[in-house]
């Protein structure tokens, strides 16, 4: 049984794994292709963790949100690369892998990996910054209008939900939303004072209302209501010879946007009343789509990271990465 002492746990799917932060660090459980589960627990040093400024609310949002992006897209990364290390033969490789294996070796797949990233923030930025602006003006005509924030909106949320489908009947994402609900399933076990045994993780709700996802939905749509606000309060944007203006404006409305829906987030996940279900109603349902029931040997998984992370599996960490420091800071 888990101590009587609950402790804030959170996590992340992984490519045939999951990533938990809890007490002793962040921990990775991984399914490696022999079969067996690899894990790890690193010493994470955030920002929040070497400075009070930086936990302050409507501060701590932006700031986190950035850090754990750059740190899960790590870990991430690295699940990937050790989850589909090949026989030596190299038959399950595609021939395209294996030819820029041999030729460029590692250091150059970094280079493409980064390159594979820029090139997703550009379409990440034709599909939610200037698709829906089109969008509007082909609606309401060119030039600025009180509505066309909220058109712009509901074009983003019809966008994101759209991709997430799409993206979900790919076989190794589908595969990616099993550890997500495994993840889920097993923190919820965790609060709930039971023990992390494989029948007792099959029996809860794979919708957290702490997710990611719910948190990326929420924020689309508090970007709605201050964006609108905006117009109201300054109908001048409304002009033709603002449009660029407004594009700037709406960049830097993101860290606020970001702030409080990372706090709307918190709420929801520390209280259960009426406001609070409201609250989560649309990233639960948008969960639906981004976590899928998980197998026995996926949640296995799931729970081996957890009990890492909460210090109940000292003796059983691989490579003994136990005393690893990571640093994930820019500064």
């Amino acid at each position: 049984m888990p101590d009587n002492k609950k402790h804030s746990v959170g996590g992340q799917a992984l490519m045939e794994g999951v990533m938990m932060q809890g007490p002793e660090g962040t921990a990775m459980a991984l399914r490696l292709p022999d079969g067996k589960i690899e894990t790890q627990l690193k010493k994470v040093t955030l920002l929040r963790d070497k400075y009070k400024f930086f936990r302050i609310p409507f501060i701590r949002g932006p700031v986190n949100f950035v850090e754990q992006m750059i740190f899960g897209y790590k870990c991430l990364m690295e699940s990937a690369e050790k989850t589909t290390v090949m026989e030596d033969d190299g038959e399950d490789m595609s021939k395209l892998d294996k030819w820029l294996t041999d030729h460029f070796g590692p250091k150059m797949m970094a280079v493409i990996g980064v390159i594979s990233m820029v090139i997703a923030m550009v379409i990440g930025f034709f599909l939610f910054m200037w698709l829906p602006s089109f969008v509007a003006d082909l609606i309401l005509g060119e030039g600025m209008n009180t509505w066309k924030p909220a058109i712009e909106g509901v074009m983003r949320i019809i966008i994101f939900i759209t991709y997430m489908y799409l993206t979900s009947l790919m076989k190794d994402i589908k595969r990616l939303f099993m550890y997500h609900g495994a993840e889920h399933k097993s923190i919820f076990c965790y609060e709930k004072g039971l023990e992390l045994t494989v029948e007792n993780v099959k029996k809860q709700k794979r919708f957290h209302p702490r997710c990611g996802t719910s948190f990326i939905f929420l924020s689309l749509i508090v970007s709605i209501a201050i964006s609108t606000t905006v117009v109201v309060i300054w109908p001048q944007l409304r002009n033709e010879e603002m449009r660029m203006l407004w594009m700037g404006i709406k960049v830097l409305l993101l860290p606020l946007i970001m702030s409080v829906g990372y706090e709307l987030i918190r709420l929801a996940g520390k209280h259960d009343n009426i406001l609070t279900r409201i609250i989560s109603a649309p990233g639960t349902l948008m969960q639906r789509i981004t976590t899928k029931e998980p197998t026995d040997d996926i949640i296995e998984v799931g729970i081996l990271s957890l009990k890492v992370a909460l210090g109940m599996e000292k003796e059983n960490i691989n490579e003994l990465k136990k005393e690893a420091e990571v640093e994930n800071n820019d500064d």
